[in-house]
């Protein structure tokens, strides 16, 4: 690949009826960016009346998710006590460590009117030595704000150009939400080990070279690309440490053991996880046929 791309990362779509999901990673191309082991870009996305988002609570191990709405609203909850109505420009950190089950609806009072959706799910794995650390939750607001030569960066987390976002980190990471007005520019001089970038609306380039919409575009590392735009657009750029330790998934398990992801398809089976408060009735089942799948 020439120029500053390392690697170009086509998602696969996921139909879910009312709007669909593009999972960049993980996939063959690349395993993790950083601590990022899974990335999910869904909508734009205007659902029918009196529909909404509907995921019933399930568990999670050994990782980090993070939520960021360019549009709408979520409710979540957990099996830690958790509600919390998650929307724009707030990010939302639920660390599963030792174990949390959560569900994701839309709020009542978005589905009158059909709920919005577009935004970003991404996982983030937890490093060695962290990953059975307490479950914990957090939304955090008032994030750092870059504006600079037709740029708009809000830094989610991690430091990048000069500031630093208050969210939790557990390995070096950076993510950002970049917005270009037409004619706009950004340097994209991180020092992290590992970059990339995802054009999610708009248009933008990369030292003159196009990126395709909702496509994962590595950056090689050591490179400082310019990020630019023409018309305009919205970008994020994710990405941070690398990981020497294997993680292995399983559905929503991700671990370096094994054995442990096998212990928690044991445990959600036989009900051993915790209840959702507020969202008791429903679960998702173990699913049969995923395979525990190696990264990187």
């Amino acid at each position: 690949m020439t120029g500053p791309i390392e690697a170009t990362i086509t998602p696969t779509n996921h139909d879910l009826g009312d709007f669909e999901v593009r999972r960049a990673l993980p996939s063959k191309q690349r395993r993790m960016v950083g601590p990022f082991i899974f990335v999910d870009e869904f909508g734009p996305a205007h659902l029918p009346s009196g529909g909404g988002m509907d995921v019933r609570p399930h568990p999670h191990i050994n990782l980090a998710t993070v939520t960021w709405l360019f549009e709408g609203a979520i409710d979540h909850r957990d099996s830690i006590g958790t509600f919390s109505t998650i929307r724009p420009g707030t990010v939302n950190l639920m660390t599963a460590g030792s174990g949390i089950v959560h569900s994701e609806r839309s709020p009542e009072s978005e589905r009158t009117g059909g709920p919005r959706m577009f935004g970003m799910q991404t996982w983030l794995a937890l490093p060695d030595g962290r990953e059975e650390i307490d479950p914990a939750f957090e939304a955090i607001a008032n994030l750092p704000v870059i504006e600079d030569a037709g740029a708009r960066a809000i830094v989610i987390m991690g430091d990048l150009w000069g500031e630093s976002a208050k969210t939790t980190t557990y390995a070096d990471t950076i993510y950002a939400e970049i917005v270009l007005a037409p004619g706009g520019q950004l340097p994209i001089d991180t020092p992290a080990d590992e970059r990339a970038l995802m054009v999610v609306d708009g248009e933008a380039t990369l030292d003159g070279m196009e990126l395709p919409l909702y496509t994962l575009v590595v950056i090689k590392p050591g490179d400082c690309p310019a990020l630019r735009s023409g018309k305009g657009g919205r970008v994020m750029l994710l990405g941070g440490e690398s990981f020497k330790t294997e993680r292995h998934v399983f559905w929503n398990f991700v671990s370096s053991d094994r054995e442990r992801i096998n212990q928690a398809k044991k445990d959600w089976k036989a009900g051993n996880f915790p209840k959702v408060p507020g969202d008791e009735e429903e679960w998702i089942p173990l699913p049969e046929k995923p395979k525990t799948v190696t990264y990187p």
